[in-house]
C-alpha cells in the first residue's frame, strides 16, 4: 500500500474530486446529504489528492425488517469500492478497518454488511477482517444504482449478512 494513503470522512467540498475520480455523482451527493443529517459517514481513501476508494458507514436503521429486528442499532457498511487502478493494494482493507475504528470511537460494539453469496473473494476479505455470517438465512435487499443522468434504479439483491464484534479487535 502506498505510504501516502489517507482515509477521512468526506465533506461537500470533496464532491467534485470524488465524482471526477469515482463517478456516481447522485450516489455521492445523496451520501453526503445523509451525512449532513447524521445518518452516516462517507469515508474516502485518498492517495495524495486523488480519491481512490470509499465505504459508506450507515448509522440509520436498515431498510430490511430482518436487519432492523435482529441487528437493532448496528451500523452497516455499504458501497465498499476501490477504483480499478488501485485494487489489490489493501485499500479496501484499510477502509473497513477505519470504519471499525470510527465506530468503536462512537461507542458501537458491532458492525454488519451484506455481500453477494457468490462473491467468494469479498467473503474471504471480510472473513480475514473478522466478519462472521449471522445464523439466519440470506436476506433480500435492494441494490440502488444510478443511471448516467442521475435517475435511481432499484433491483433486488440477495445478500449474506456478515457481522463483526468490534470489541474483539482494536485493529478494525
Amino acid at each position: 500500500m502506498d505510504d501516502a494513503l489517507r482515509i477521512r470522512p468526506a465533506t461537500h467540498d470533496d464532491l467534485p474530486a470524488i465524482v471526477h475520480a469515482l463517478g456516481q455523482k447522485r450516489y455521492f451527493a445523496d451520501s453526503l446529504a445523509r451525512w449532513q443529517a447524521g445518518a452516516g459517514v462517507l469515508l474516502v481513501a485518498w492517495i495524495h489528492e486523488e480519491p481512490v476508494g470509499d465505504v459508506y458507514v450507515r448509522l440509520e436503521p436498515a431498510d430490511e425488517p430482518e436487519l432492523r429486528e435482529r441487528l437493532p442499532d448496528v451500523p452497516l457498511l455499504t458501497h465498499l469500492e476501490v477504483h480499478d487502478a488501485w485494487r489489490n493494494r489493501r485499500i479496501g482493507t484499510a477502509l473497513v478497518r477505519e470504519a471499525g475504528r470510527l465506530l468503536r470511537e462512537r461507542g458501537y460494539d458491532r458492525v454488519a454488511l451484506g455481500v453477494d453469496p457468490e462473491n467468494k473473494r469479498a467473503i474471504r476479505l471480510y472473513d480475514r477482517l473478522g466478519f462472521r455470517p449471522w445464523p439466519y438465512d440470506d436476506v433480500w435487499t435492494t441494490r440502488l444504482t444510478y443511471r448516467p443522468h442521475g435517475e435511481p434504479l432499484a433491483a433486488p439483491e440477495l445478500c449474506r449478512i456478515l457481522v463483526k464484534d468490534l470489541r474483539l479487535s482494536q485493529r478494525g
